[in-house]
């Protein structure tokens, strides 16, 4: 009985049908695990520009303007209207605006707050419009949720935050022109 099997092995093992089924099955979840991963990382590279485009021009407009500082509601849509890829925009952007003194810069260790979807309410941040010839900073926060949060890129992506998404972050700065 041994030997019959042992010779049915060996005729299992010189047969070549199915070798290229057993290559795909192999080789083909790698290739979609670089897939989706390429796919996020040029997904996540999008929303990264459309943010800077986005603040910078939301900058841009306020820089040029003669009169008041938008309010943080006002800037939020200017924002998300140059923005234009950013979905949810309105409801996942956070803004802060502080002043900086040129002297000192900024000060290290300070990061960017984002909205954090745990809270009914959102703690106050800052938004502080300035004054004629101060140095202003402008910081803007988006949360995404990763395309396929549990292969790849994604399932990094969405490891540091507890919801599972990951923020992209977008600071400028400009000085307040005098009237």
């Amino acid at each position: 009985m041994f030997k019959s099997f042992a010779r049915h092995l060996r005729r299992f093992g010189r047969q070549t049908k199915g070798s290229a089924s057993i290559e795909f099955v192999i080789v083909f979840p790698a290739f979609m695990l670089l897939f989706v991963s390429a796919f996020e990382a040029g997904l996540m590279q999008i929303r990264a520009t459309m943010l800077e485009r986005g603040l910078d021009l939301a900058v841009r407009e306020v820089r040029l303007s003669t009169g008041s500082t938008p309010s943080y509601d006002e800037l939020k849509v200017m924002i998300c209207d140059g923005a234009g890829l950013i979905p949810n925009c309105l409801s996942s952007l956070r803004l802060e605006m502080k002043r900086i003194d040129p002297r000192v810069g900024l000060s290290g260790g300070e990061q960017a707050q984002c909205i954090d979807r745990r809270l009914d309410v959102q703690p106050v941040v800052r938004y502080d419009v300035g004054a004629e010839n101060d140095l202003m900073l402008l910081r803007a926060c988006v949360l995404f949720t990763p395309l396929a949060p549990t292969t790849g890129l994604g399932f990094q992506l969405a490891g540091g935050d507890a919801d599972g998404e990951y923020a992209l972050i977008s600071m400028s700065a400009y000085v307040s022109e005098p009237l």
